[in-house]
C-alpha cells in the first residue's frame, strides 16, 4: 500500500509526531513540552538543564532539516522571504507567549490534554487571532 503525500497526510503525520514527543517529555522527564518554555530555560542565567533543553530543540530544527531533505513538498517553505516581516513576526510571537504564559505546544497539546481551564482559554485566544490574521492578510491586506 502506498500513501500518498498530501496536507492531510502531513498534518497526520507532524500531530502524531508532536503528541509523540508531549508524551515522552512528560513520562521520561516529568515536565510539560513547552517550546517557548524550553527556549527561556536555555536563555535564564541559572537554568540547570540547559544542555538538555539545548539537546531537545536541536532535535526539533534537525528533524525540519531531515524532512524537508527527504520530502521536499512536506515543506513549501516561507510564505515571504522579507526579512523584516519574518523577524518582526517572531518577535510578535515571542511576545505572545511571554504574556500567554506560554506557547500553543504548552497550551495547546500539553495543556489541554491535562485539561487545564487556563490553557484551554489561551488557546482559544490562539486560534481566534490565528483565524483574524488569516481573514486580514487573505481578505482585506491581499
Amino acid at each position: 500500500m502506498i500513501i500518498e503525500w498530501n496536507a492531510i497526510t502531513a498534518a497526520v503525520l507532524g500531530g502524531g509526531i508532536i503528541g509523540l514527543s508531549a508524551v515522552l517529555m512528560m513520562w521520561l522527564n516529568g515536565r510539560v513540552l513547552g517550546v517557548s518554555g524550553l527556549v527561556a530555560g536555555i536563555l535564564a542565567p541559572r537554568s540547570s538543564d540547559r544542555i538538555d533543553r539545548f539537546i531537545f530543540l536541536t532535535g526539533i530544527i534537525l528533524a525540519g532539516v531531515v524532512i524537508t531533505i527527504a520530502l521536499p513538498a512536506a515543506n513549501p517553505g516561507p510564505t515571504t522571504s522579507n526579512l523584516v516581516v519574518l523577524l518582526g513576526g517572531g518577535v510578535a510571537v515571542g511576545f505572545g507567549t511571554r504574556l500567554g504564559g506560554g506557547c500553543t505546544s504548552g497550551h495547546g497539546v500539553c495543556g489541554i490534554a491535562r485539561v487545564s481551564p487556563r490553557s484551554m482559554v489561551a488557546t482559544g485566544i490562539f486560534m481566534v487571532v490565528a483565524m483574524a490574521t488569516v481573514f486580514l492578510i487573505r481578505h482585506v491586506l491581499r
